[in-house]
């Protein structure tokens, strides 16, 4: 049949699975949405279960609709939402929370007490960032 890459996003609100073929055009593409979790002002989470799942589910479904035999596939890509955070326990293979997505702005409160103690400059200097709740997990 030919050649392909599969592209897999796991974005901010669904997962998705691309196929482009040997001369860059897409063959198909499938996307499934997930639940957003607003457990309180300014607290943006996913299930961490539920954003496999559908990743996975948009790959088998994407190789299945186009009849892709998998000897054929010469290369996997994978993006993912920026600084979302997600703890696995290494024992159990679960979830110990649910992941944290990048908006979400709990520790915004930690950032602006860091900024009034005068440490904007010192991280960016250390670490090439400014002091947002974007970057900063406590």
């Amino acid at each position: 049949m030919g050649a392909y890459i599969i592209s897999l996003d796991q974005g901010t609100t669904s997962s998705r699975a691309l196929l482009v073929d040997e001369e860059g055009r897409i063959k198909g593409m499938v996307q499934k949405e997930f639940k957003q979790i607003f457990p309180k002002s300014g607290w943006v989470e996913h299930d961490a279960n539920e954003i496999l799942e559908t990743q996975l589910g948009v790959l088998k479904e994407l190789i299945s609709k186009n009849n892709v035999d998998l000897a054929d596939v010469k290369a996997i890509g994978i993006t993912n939402q920026r600084e979302t955070a997600v703890v696995w326990d290494k024992n159990t293979g679960e979830p110990v929370y649910n992941a944290i997505v990048w908006q979400d702005k709990r520790t915004a409160g930690i950032c602006e007490h860091l900024k009034k103690e005068g440490l904007s400059e010192h991280v960016r200097k250390t670490t090439g960032l400014v002091i947002d709740s974007y970057f900063y997990w406590y």
